[in-house]
């Protein structure tokens, strides 16, 4: 008998520790403050960008956005229509309360490329002004702020990988001017267990200049706390609605999962 109850009796043990540990990391969270993850050194550099900093998409591209609809996005908020406003010069514009905006189809890596501007908001400063952000499988975000003369904690500020990783440079424009994102994501990859086997990573081309290079994210990224991956799969791109009237256009994407030659595997 003792034999059939002991990998019962582990397999219990094995679940309420489990438990318990998922129950004080969210203690621990909850009882962090957001400064406590918010930096502003080292300073972060400025440097001008060159004047062709936009990209037309190539023929593989799947067009998320080209300024005449919202087709190949729904509202976070039970997937129903975008109620962000397409203006008279083609761009999508946030209008603030309405939600977040997420693509209909799902994705794992990807190149993404989208321009966005800040608005003219400048009674605001630091993370109120110009607040946005992109979310790579619905997780993972790489923020959109106005970074003119406008100082934040620097794992906050745009081209950040948001509480987590600074840009090197900061290349921004004018409020007000379009800037340009090219990003390359790659996703995090998990054991069959759920165990991270991988984590993701991204490169950040912001006005043709790198400020993530390969860049190492160590989980979602989150406002309070620290990050830590569970396992999942493909999901939405997400652009969020942080009370401010950023504006995007130009949106294009190709997903990188298909597969490649290697010489490595004639080497084995």
């Amino acid at each position: 008998m003792n034999t059939i109850l002991k990998p019962t009796f582990i397999s219990l043990v094995t679940v309420l520790f489990l438990l318990l540990s998922v129950a004080t990391s969210c203690a621990q969270d909850q009882q962090m403050e957001p400064e406590e993850t918010e930096f502003y050194e080292p300073e972060v550099a400025k440097v001008e960008p060159g004047e062709d900093i936009f990209i037309d998409a190539p023929s593989d591209a799947i067009i998320l956005f080209d300024g005449s609809d919202t087709d190949q996005w729904q509202s976070v908020n039970g997937g129903g229509e975008v109620e962000w406003e397409i203006e008279d010069d083609g761009a999508l514009t946030v209008v603030p309360g309405t939600g977040w905006i997420e693509t209909k189809e799902s994705f794992g890596d990807v190149q993404l490329y989208i321009e966005w501007r800040s608005p003219m908001n400048m009674e605001h400063e630091g993370q109120d002004r110009g607040n946005s952000g992109i979310f790579f499988q619905s997780l993972y975000e790489v923020q959109v702020l106005d970074a003119w003369n406008n100082p934040t904690y620097i794992n906050g500020m745009a081209g950040s990988v948001y509480k987590q990783t600074s840009p090197l440079v900061n290349p921004s424009k004018r409020p007000g001017e379009w800037e340009s994102y090219n990003i390359s994501y790659k996703a995090p990859r998990f054991n069959d267990d759920g165990s991270l086997a991988e984590p993701a990573r991204v490169t950040v081309i912001w006005n043709g200049v790198v400020v993530q290079n390969n860049t190492e994210i160590y989980g979602p990224t989150e406002y309070i706390g620290y990050p830590e991956y569970e396992a999942h799969g493909k999901a939405p791109i997400q652009l969020q609605d942080h009370d401010s009237k950023v504006s995007y256009r130009n949106i294009w994407i190709r997903p990188l999962d298909n597969e490649q030659f290697s010489i490595q595997d004639h080497m084995e």
